[in-house]
């Protein structure tokens, strides 16, 4: 029987971004507040059975098209083999998060692949969520975050994940300059005196959004410093960078503001893409 399903994956900001130490395997390890945002992407599955496992992609990037590098055919390879299903697996991706922009859009793909593959082709596995984990720590740091996506701490190199009850609703603009940030560059640029440690406390009405990752991603990118400026003259109360960036983000007191914000934006800088969000919870 062919089975059907639809799902939105979507983008994460992370509010605060503190670099606490160093592995030994040379992963930096992080302290970090992951939140789901409205921004997203949206897939459809189609899995048929059959004697032999295949995995077909559709995308409207033509860039992102390729099944051997896009991780959320590499998320379907891997949860088939894990489980030792066969079948036949095409997932059709439409990409509206920007990639490379620190807004975790590949990795909220896969990690809703494995949702979705999980619901139709593991539904009753007792082991399935701790199999699930295993499968997203090996594709990416951000993967794991996005089998549940809620508002979070996140620390280590995003293994552990520590839901945030009774969040607050944010009203954002994002802007993300015409560039894909590689993230490996932003942490080789990162300086030992710009870790900032984990914070001593963990309270939204006084915390400072702080990202140890801007200052370099800024060296290697000054666009990511103009449109902070810019947002700041858009009237965001305050500003920071996603991830490694290159997207940054705006906070606004409600939706209205946010979407004249985004009108003023697009105008004084045509070149980036500009989107008016919130923040959701699971």
């Amino acid at each position: 029987m062919v089975k059907l399903l639809a799902e939105r994956a979507c983008a994460k900001i992370n509010l605060y971004l503190r670099v606490t130490g160093r592995r030994a395997d040379g992963y930096h390890e992080l302290d970090s507040i992951f939140v789901p945002i409205s921004l997203s992407d949206r897939i459809k599955l189609e899995v048929r059975p059959a004697s032999v496992s295949s995995i077909a992609l559709r995308c409207n990037v033509a860039s992102l098209a390729d099944a051997q590098s896009n991780l959320a055919a590499h998320a379907a390879h891997a949860f088939l083999r894990e489980f030792g299903i066969s079948a036949q697996v095409m997932i059709d991706l439409e990409k509206t998060i920007p990639a490379g922009a620190g807004l975790g859009g590949g990795s909220s793909d896969a990690g809703t692949v494995l949702r979705m593959l999980t619901s139709v082709l593991a539904p009753k596995r007792q082991d399935a969520n701790a199999r699930l984990r295993e499968i997203a720590v090996g594709l990416g740091a951000d993967v794991p975050f996005f089998l549940v996506p809620r508002p979070s701490r996140v620390t280590g190199i995003g293994e552990r994940i520590e839901a945030i009850e009774n969040f607050p609703t944010l009203h954002l603009v994002i802007a993300v300059p015409p560039i894909e940030v590689p993230t490996a560059s932003v942490f080789k640029e990162l300086r030992r005196e710009e870790w900032s440690g984990p914070p001593s406390t963990v309270d939204f009405d006084t915390m400072h959004l702080v990202n140890d990752l801007e200052a370099p991603a800024m060296r290697l990118y000054p666009q990511i410093a103009r449109l902070k400026a810019l947002l700041h003259e858009c009237g965001a109360s305050t500003t920071s960078m996603s991830g490694s960036g290159g997207a940054v983000f705006g906070l606004y007191p409600d939706e209205n503001s946010a979407t004249s914000a985004v009108a003023s934006l697009r105008m004084k800088t045509p070149e980036a893409s500009v989107f008016a969000a919130r923040s959701v919870s699971a």
